[in-house]
């Protein structure tokens, strides 16, 4: 009963927005927004982490506009995964299996669970790095106790955000406005080095938005930065270092593009949204869930890594 109160109270509220106009439902969106926030705290992982590090060691800025490209796709599909499950109201694994092919649903829960498997496991490891690296300045790698003791801590803190997510009210606004803080410091520190770089008179914004423009030549040649230096050597050695390049520049242009959305978020959504009990008065209000709260943090994380990368490395 409580949450059927809730979900009608969300309706109201959304409602009387229209009502009033653009700029309130703008802030009835924000105030219930949620499952596109998740979506961020997944794809902002190790995957996307690495990919905008290696590309801005790669090609500099040149490439910005993969990230943009990538996330936008992302958020196209996962908008009509979104639009199908509000329409009909039905379980996404409940509807494979009744309008396409059960072997597809059940493959679906198969590739999702591996995927997911693959996705986790590797972000124990960088959570110990990260803490063994600022807070025990590395004393802690020969130490299994330390290790194991640290990835249990973390087990158990995403038990307890998973239990939080799952339940109803006051725990679910918690559970939101943590993931909006965690994802909200992350902008903040790495906008803050580009600030600080921009600052010092090390960044240059015309090549920045040149990057934002895409180029598909990249897929067979190498960035213009690294052509230049190829160019200076010998007939031999550069078709050697071209094909190098050209071959990591395609690596990580697919990797890039492939940790933008997992294939586990097209489960987590619309199950999330189901669990809130959106349906389709909550269309609206789901798209611009992904738009802000997830590619927008995406896009503006991943672009300041690619551009520190590109300064450093």
């Amino acid at each position: 009963m409580a949450n059927e109160n809730k979900i009608v109270a969300d309706r109201e509220i959304l409602t009387a927005a229209n009502q009033k106009g653009a700029l309130a439902t703008f802030f009835a969106f924000f105030r219930l927004s949620g499952p596109g926030w998740l979506q961020a705290a997944i794809t902002l992982g190790g995957g996307s982490l690495g990919s905008a590090l290696y590309l801005g060691v790669l090609s500099g800025t040149s490439m910005l506009w993969l990230q943009m490209v990538a996330i936008i796709a992302g958020v196209i599909m996962l908008s009509a995964i979104a639009y199908v499950t509000l329409s009909t109201g039905k379980r996404p694994y409940q509807a494979i299996n009744e309008y396409i092919n059960p072997v597809l649903g059940v493959g679906w829960i198969v590739a999702t669970v591996l995927a997911n498997m693959i996705w986790i496991m590797p972000q124990f490891s960088l959570c110990f790095d990260a803490i063994n690296t600022n807070f025990a300045n590395d004393t802690l790698k020969e130490k299994d106790v330390a290790k194991y003791g640290i990835s249990i801590g973390l087990f158990v803190l995403a038990g307890v955000l998973v239990f939080l997510s799952s339940k109803k009210g006051l725990l679910t606004k918690l559970f939101d406005l943590f993931l909006k803080l965690v994802i909200g410091v992350i902008i903040v520190c790495f906008v803050a080095v580009v600030v600080i770089l921009f600052r010092n008179g090390e960044v240059d914004w015309s090549t920045i938005f040149n990057g934002l423009v895409p180029d598909l030549r990249q897929w067979s040649n190498p960035s213009e930065q690294i052509q230049m230096l190829i160019e200076s050597l010998s007939e031999e050695k550069q078709k050697i270092w071209t094909d190098t390049i050209v071959s990591r520049q395609r690596e990580v242009m697919i990797s890039t593009a492939a940790t933008a959305v997992g294939l586990n978020m097209t489960f987590l959504l619309p199950y999330s949204l189901l669990a809130r009990g959106w349906d389709k008065p909550f269309r609206g209000l789901a798209r611009f869930d992904l738009v802000t709260g997830m590619a927008i943090p995406f896009i503006l994380v991943t672009s300041c890594i690619v551009i520190a990368s590109a300064h450093s490395f």
